[in-house]
């Protein structure tokens, strides 16, 4: 359909000739400081100046739910394929006319790639039919920014319409789909980089406390000896293998199926548009997007979000376990583990005078339980697709992006208002390692399982420590207790070997 035949907002064409279909007359006029508008239902008053239209006005009545709009990372990366979309467009000779047209179009979806009309898109992040308002809401902006670009008052849809212009040879279905798995993508390279500065904190605690012999702790009890290095050196890999898990998630993501339309069909979309629009996608985003070889498939399923989502849980957890065992390691500090000491952040209480609580990894648990949570409603919503299309892509796509966004500020967080500034009461990990029965297990080299258990008896007996009740009592000297229970002797990968013809079930072996 041509420019010229194109209904205006007004309810007339911009030839002057009369509407065409079964739509109601057009009201008298709109109130001052608006304009009208026309959908299939009737008219709507839209502020004279938005950039929005009367689908977003209604989309705003009909969807008071979260009382958030969608993400500002999913409009940006609907600007990007909006934009893909217009230069193929434009490839296949659309707008050849009206060239000047084609620049408005482009350099609008180019601003709204560019985060730059993010405040116009205002429709709610929950919502009905699959995304359908914010898609309408992402065109009637770039229309009406278009129609600012060229000189004209927003509203003039026959010079450049929302839907035969914007949302040419697209579908809400195809297209929000592919904005989201683009938006996922950018903020998980943000979260990988945030993953990977964490680990490297741990790790430089790994070093700098590599000589701090610690007790271990198994079921909550005292176990054996480690360092605190050692512990850190943990957390570092387990935050290590999150983010290889969170870079692979990319393969996963730019799968899309761009070009599929309603149902994955391509209906209403030349051949050669549905070929060539996702590598101009992949042109200008660089990132490694495919098409679908099933669109149809991949229109109807959403079971990739939930893949993903499962992944970041996983890191939801590392970062949960790691947020305890820091509370537990730092607790008391008096009268717990008093081991290490965090970052003091705020005071911590009304009533008590001197408190500080560890409310960064507080705040990180209170972060990984909340994407737990989601993951649990993505699943869901993933389950509840039917047939050719998923109704609940709008949960998805708010608890996907939330969930990455709240393990991208609880890694930064973490390293930067705690881990970094982690120090630790080596004297307090001395004096437990002395006090505790665990140091006991480290002599079994020497003792043998017996021994050792004789001496813990006896330690526990006489109110002494386990060094003293074996130096006292002509066991073991102070240099070979030293010696086993060194960095060194606690961390290593077993035993050394037992030199021939001795064994420690009475003593001591050659290894001292």
């Amino acid at each position: 359909m041509s420019s010229a035949s194109r209904q205006d907002a007004s309810g007339g064409r911009s030839d002057g000739a009369a509407p065409v279909g079964a739509f109601p007359p057009a009201p008298a006029g709109a109130a001052p400081g608006f304009r009208l508008e026309r959908d299939l239902l009737g008219f709507q008053e839209v502020p004279a100046d938005a950039l929005y239209g009367i689908h977003t006005v209604r989309a705003l009545a009909n969807f008071p739910l979260a009382g958030r709009p969608v993400h500002a990372e999913l409009v940006a990366a609907y600007g990007a394929v909006k934009l893909a979309c217009a230069l193929t467009n434009r490839a296949l000779g659309a707008w050849a006319e009206e060239p000047e047209k084609a620049d408005a179009i482009e350099a609008a979806c180019r601003e709204m790639a560019e985060g730059r009309l993010t405040e116009h898109v205002l429709v709610d992040r929950l919502q009905g039919a699959a995304g359908t308002s914010t898609n309408m809401n992402v065109n009637e902006v770039l229309a009406n920014r278009a129609l600012q670009l060229r000189g004209s008052a927003p509203g003039s849809y026959g010079q450049i319409s929302p839907l035969d212009d914007i949302n040419l040879h697209q579908s809400t279905n195809d297209t929000y789909p592919t904005a989201l798995r683009l938006a996922a993508i950018l903020l998980l390279h943000a979260l990988e980089d945030r993953l990977v500065a964490l680990q490297e904190a741990f790790q430089a605690l790994e070093q700098k406390y590599a000589h701090v012999v610690k007790v271990a702790r198994t079921e909550m009890q005292d176990a054996v000896l480690t360092t605190l290095g050692r512990e850190m050196g943990a957390y570092a890999e387990a935050l290590s293998r999150d983010r290889w898990r969170v870079y692979k998630c990319e393969e996963r993501l730019r799968v899309v199926n761009l070009g599929g339309t309603a149902i994955g069909t391509g209906l209403a979309a030349p051949r050669q548009f549905i070929f060539r629009v996702v590598d101009t996608l992949r042109e200008l985003t660089g990132i490694g997007f495919a098409r679908a070889e099933n669109l149809v498939e991949a229109t109807q399923n959403a079971d990739v979000f939930v893949e993903v989502s499962g992944i970041l849980k996983a890191c939801a957890a590392t970062l949960l376990k790691i947020s305890n065992d820091l509370r537990l390691l730092s607790s008391g500090p008096e009268a717990g583990f008093g081991e290490i000491r965090l970052p003091q952040r705020q005071a911590g209480s009304s009533i008590m005078p001197g408190k500080v609580n560890p409310v960064i990894p507080e705040a990180v648990a209170q972060a990984a339980m909340m994407v737990m949570a989601y993951d649990q409603a993505i699943a869901a919503a993933a389950a509840g697709g039917s047939l050719d299309l998923n109704p609940y892509l709008p949960l998805i796509a708010d608890c996907l992006l939330e969930s990455i966004r709240l393990l991208s500020g609880a890694c930064d967080i973490l390293r930067r208002h705690c881990v970094e500034g982690i120090t630790v009461d080596e004297a307090r990990c001395r004096a437990q390692v002395e006090s505790s029965t665990a140091s006991v297990t480290a002599l079994l080299p020497a003792l043998g399982y017996e021994g050792a258990a004789a001496v813990a008896a006896r330690a526990l007996e006489t109110g002494r420590t386990i060094r003293a009740t074996v130096v006292d009592d002509g066991i073991l000297t102070e240099a070979e207790v030293d010696q086993l229970l060194s960095p060194e002797a606690v961390t290593r990968l077993g035993s050394p070997d037992i030199a021939p013809g001795r064994t420690p079930a009475g003593g001591r072996t050659d290894t001292l």
